[in-house]
């Protein structure tokens, strides 16, 4: 006896209105288990929705651009078998076109009156709360006018470049109604080409200008002697790649972090959306950013204060891997306490990182270089790493910043110290 069931899209953490950019069966096709169904694309992972037994594929619900959010149905698939799960719950009906706006759909968007209120969904609502964005200035592109989260995205990038006046304050509390950029024929002036943005580009815009805009940043400059620090390294790099990885500095200056939050524990914290209140975490996760040829995505490393050197060093090229091959799942990159930018395998002497709020701060890391420094009775060479610290100033005050750097390169001067 056969009988069918719903795929639905799975728990894929605080994401909504997902786009589908691939669809791998139709109605009619055989799958078996854990076979794919589509390929989800967020802002910075791709993932696949498997189907969850064998069987026929009835219906796709589904075709290409569609956008999903946890919950929504893919594909009815028909399988051989007669038991029904005990936990299945009955379908709701669909809401008539005349619901009230307190009505609630079965997939948790709240139906309203377009007229009346922006039609979007409470995820949706959250990101353009997130951004300082008035839903009532975004035209929605869905059905019947619904705002998606690419609708939101647009309206920042429009706001950003100048084409849409705020006409009030509209990002951070800030009044943006800046002039209009004027229109530019580049290709006047000799031979161009356009090339489109990356989608993580494009969404990384919004974010980027949100934090820099809403969040007073200040960066605080300092050097850490890390010639030991270096040859610790070094000794170790061959036992490093026997296990398949490369021993970087990244992996000391994550625990050196870890010393650091747990001494100031305003670093690993987060201000709540009322402004008046601070969150402090009990858990170190550290976000490390990486340049991918789509753009910069920051994974996550959690639980780092467990894991000692080489275990993090194992798992940072795993997931910086995977980052580069687009294959992260939304949780890799979420729920992640402070994070490190590295420059040093390219140059500079310093740089001003943005904070990846809800963040209160960022490390920027420099290209080490080889600098006389005076001991007292001689200058000796020594190799100094450049570290940048930005941080939030309506959390952290400079001297506290200050403290901190020096904290973070005494750990790195002396790697005994990270044991204590």
């Amino acid at each position: 006896m056969s009988n069918t069931i719903e795929i639905k899209v799975p728990d894929i953490g605080d994401f909504s209105d997902i786009p589908v950019i691939e669809v791998l069966v139709a109605a009619g096709d055989e799958v078996n288990a854990e076979d794919g169904l589509v390929t989800l694309e967020s802002d910075k992972a791709t993932m696949e929705v498997p189907s969850p037994a064998a069987g026929l594929i009835k219906e796709m619900k589904l075709k290409l651009d569609d956008t999903v959010s946890e919950g929504d149905v893919v594909a009815i698939l028909e399988v051989s078998d007669a038991r029904e799960s005990a936990d299945k719950k009955p379908e709701e009906p669909p809401p008539s076109e005349q619901s009230q706006p307190s009505a609630q759909r079965a997939s948790g968007v709240v139906a309203v009156d377009p007229d009346k209120v922006p039609y979007a969904s409470p995820a949706i609502r959250k990101f353009a709360r997130e951004l300082g964005v008035d839903l009532g200035r975004v035209s929605g592109s869905a059905s019947k006018g619904r705002i998606t989260r690419e609708d939101v995205s647009e309206f920042v990038k429009s706001v950003i470049s100048g084409a849409v006046g705020t006409g009030a304050p509209a990002i951070g509390g800030l009044n943006l109604d800046f002039p209009s950029l004027p229109d530019f024929d580049f290709s006047r002036y000799g031979e161009i080409e356009k090339k489109p943005l990356t989608r993580i580009q494009k969404i990384s815009a919004g974010h980027l200008h949100r934090n820099w805009v809403g969040i007073p940043h200040v960066t605080q400059h300092d050097e850490a002697d890390i010639t030991d620090m270096e040859a610790f390294r070094l000794a170790n790099a061959d036992e490093a790649i026997a296990q398949g990885f490369k021993l970087t500095p990244l992996v000391f200056l994550i625990k050196a972090m870890v010393a650091a939050l747990k001494k100031f524990p305003t670093f690993n914290a987060s201000l709540d959306t009322d402004g008046e209140t601070l969150i402090l975490k009990k858990y170190f996760n550290v976000g490390i950013a990486v340049d991918t040829p789509d753009g910069l995505v920051v994974p996550v490393l959690r639980d780092c204060e467990r894991k000692g050197i080489m275990e993090l060093g194992a798992e940072l090229a795993e997931i910086s891997g995977r980052a580069r091959e687009k294959k992260l799942q939304p949780t890799d990159i979420q729920g992640g306490c402070i994070s490190i930018s590295s420059l040093g395998g390219i140059g500079g002497t310093g740089f001003t990182p943005i904070i990846n709020a809800p963040e209160v701060a960022i490390l920027g890391v420099s290209r080490s270089r080889m600098m006389p420094v005076w001991d007292g009775n001689e200058f000796k060479p020594r190799l100094m790493l450049p570290l940048s610290l930005s941080y939030d100033h309506r959390v952290i005050d400079g001297a506290v910043a200050a403290r901190f750097t020096r904290f973070l390169a005494s750990r790195l001067e002396d790697l005994r110290r990270l044991t204590l």
